[in-house]
């Protein structure tokens, strides 16, 4: 729905048009809410649309994220189809290529967090994994999804326009926010409730809520491989990721791993590289990732980083095919995985600081909606 000057006067109002706004926007426009969508930006531009789309259940933390990832990918599955978005592949196989590795996996099958995961020896091992002994067993989980974010956002958001009536109000800034208002360059907007979704700026809308979480900004670093000739039967991940997702840390074997990791791989660890693998419909591979932590990030992608990232793949899946696309990601961190404050009387400040909003914002936006008493 394009914007009328003259509509100033809503249910909700979002501020931010990336996953996290969007998320409060469905749920707002499904509960039967005038919603509008305000952003200073055309189009979601950032952490939104650069990531690896993957709907991310299996290893994240306990409880919430957790919570929250199964709830999101629900919300994938149903509104996918109706927005003409293709779910490419399901599933997620974490490749164990050490001893300690193969432990950790194990224990968390055998554990709560993992129900419905398998963990697969050898001889049982899919391709592409490398069948050579190099990966030694390989949990596999289906409650994944994966979408290609760079074409899902947009698909998402016409499609809320035009089947939920949601209006988009582009290239329009937040000055500021208070109780039922939002003054903008074009006027004020009012409404009931406002979630202030704001993504990467931590500086122009209450800055001291991001500041007393010490929340900063993480650069990673993302490769697009040419098609190998194969098809991945889920997304992979690797030996780093058992070290870096929250939901292994739990697993007695986890420190006997970390140790491995940094007697063999230690700047991989001081670059935050661990190994994601996805693959877009035209065959290609979206490859990642590093972090590096900075209030401003610089936009550089030194080749050394990516040379770690393709060094993991080749430990897991061979002989990595040509880099044809590079690119940088940004996303807000802080030592919890997502917040919500509300800043002001029916003002909810909302941010996920992990990396993991397409995971779990939509979880996220259902628990900002039950506190504020409405149905998620």
């Amino acid at each position: 729905m394009l914007h009328r000057m003259q509509d100033t006067r809503f249910d909700l109002l979002v501020i931010g048009h990336g996953i996290v706004g969007l998320a409060h926007a469905l749920k707002g426009a499904q509960a039967g809410l005038r919603v509008g969508v305000l952003d200073r930006d055309v189009r979601a531009n950032g952490a939104s649309i650069r990531n690896f789309g993957f709907v991310t259940v299996t290893g994240q933390g306990a409880p919430d994220t957790w919570r929250r990832a199964r709830h999101a990918r629900d919300v994938w599955a149903d509104v996918a189809p109706k927005a003409g978005i293709p779910v490419i592949h399901r599933g997620t196989l974490m490749a164990a290529r050490r001893p300690e590795a193969v432990a950790v996996i194990e224990e968390f099958a055998a554990g709560p967090m993992g129900e419905g995961c398998t963990v697969l020896r050898p001889g049982a091992l899919p391709d592409p994994l490398r069948q050579d002994g190099a990966v030694r067993a390989a949990l596999h989980s289906p409650h994944e999804l994966r979408v290609e974010s760079r074409d899902a956002i947009p698909k998402l958001r016409a499609w809320m326009a035009a089947a939920l009536g949601v209006t988009f109000m582009p290239q329009r800034v937040a000055l500021s926010v208070s109780t039922g208002r939002v003054e903008t360059p074009q006027g004020t907007l009012h409404a009931d409730r406002i979630a202030v979704c704001p993504g990467t700026d931590l500086v122009s809308l209450f800055p001291d809520a991001f500041a007393k979480r010490q929340v900063t900004l993480c650069k990673l670093h993302m490769l697009r491989l040419a098609d190998p000739g194969w098809r991945l039967p889920a997304a992979v991940m690797s030996d780093l990721g058992l070290h870096r997702y929250r939901g292994y840390h739990g697993c007695p074997s986890l420190p006997a791993l970390r140790a491995e990791l940094a007697r063999d791989q230690q700047l991989h660890l001081d670059n935050g590289v661990h190994l994601i693998v996805v693959q877009s419909a035209d065959g290609s591979l979206v490859v990642g990732d590093s972090h590096h932590y900075d209030p401003t990030p610089d936009p550089f992608q030194p080749e050394a980083v990516d040379a770690l990232i393709l060094d993991e793949y080749a430990k897991v899946l061979g002989a990595p095919p040509p880099v044809i696309d590079r690119w940088i990601g940004v996303y807000p961190s802080g030592p919890e995985d997502a917040f919500f404050e509300e800043v002001a009387p029916g003002v909810m400040l909302v941010s996920v600081t992990s990396g993991t909003g397409a995971s779990t914002a939509f979880g996220l936006a259902a628990d900002v909606f039950t506190t504020w008493g409405l149905p998620a």
